[in-house]
């Protein structure tokens, strides 16, 4: 793979398509572990999709200001949103006699869920730039090593470039295995993501769920 590699258009409904699930998913959490009342959370997350939308075209082909300080604002609340679900949930697991064994573990698997999609946000929004420089061909310096970077792959294309789905994955197996798999982060503030991560993603399936199980 030459670097920095060519222009390089990507579509821009793989991430709506994120953010509009995670927030779907924290719709599904109960009451008590919502801050402040139920709908205020999601619909200042849905203005903000909505605004990202209206800025932002089919096709990301070039740096857009306007869209990238939508898209970082969404992430940033849907984040704290989930960061404050997740001390909720385990205030109440701490502190108060759980009976309801179902609802924890379904309210565990969506925190976690949103960890692997708001995540996947960040690491394509932080990569090189962000996805519109990347799209412009002018990529700054990695944040994220890939496999498919290694120009002596004879299977691997020259211009090569990682698109949502990639990022998709990183967080996908960050938050299974508590750590990168295949693709290793070079910056400081990628290395600070993929441990936050990891450790969201401890909290959950380690003390939340396996709580959960032994109610049941």
């Amino acid at each position: 793979m030459r670097y920095p590699p060519g222009p390089h258009p990507e579509p821009f409904w793989p991430a709506l398509l994120c953010v509009a699930a995670a927030i779907a998913l924290q719709l599904s959490l109960p009451d008590r572990l919502v801050v402040g009342p139920t709908w205020l959370v999601p619909a200042l997350e849905a203005a903000l999709l909505v605004g990202l939308v209206l800025v932002s075209r089919p096709m990301i082909e070039e740096e857009h200001p306007r869209r990238r300080t939508f898209a970082l604002a969404l992430i940033g609340l849907v984040s704290a949103a989930n960061i404050a679900s997740l001390s909720l949930l385990t205030h109440n697991l701490l502190h108060h006699k759980v009976t309801n064994g179902h609802e924890l573990i379904i309210a565990g698997a969506a925190i976690w869920l949103t960890n692997v999609l708001i995540f996947s946000l960040w690491y394509w929004q932080l990569d090189r730039g962000g996805p519109g420089k990347r799209a412009s061909g002018e990529a700054e310096p990695p944040d994220f090593l890939f496999t498919q970077m290694d120009g002596a792959l004879a299977y691997t294309p020259a211009d090569w470039t990682p698109v949502f789905v990639d990022y998709l994955f990183l967080g996908l197996m960050t938050a299974t295995a508590f750590s990168p798999t295949d693709v290793m982060p070079l910056s400081p503030m990628a290395k600070c993501l993929v441990g936050l991560q990891s450790l969201i993603s401890v909290v959950t399936l380690g003390l939340i769920i396996s709580r959960a199980v032994n109610i049941l």
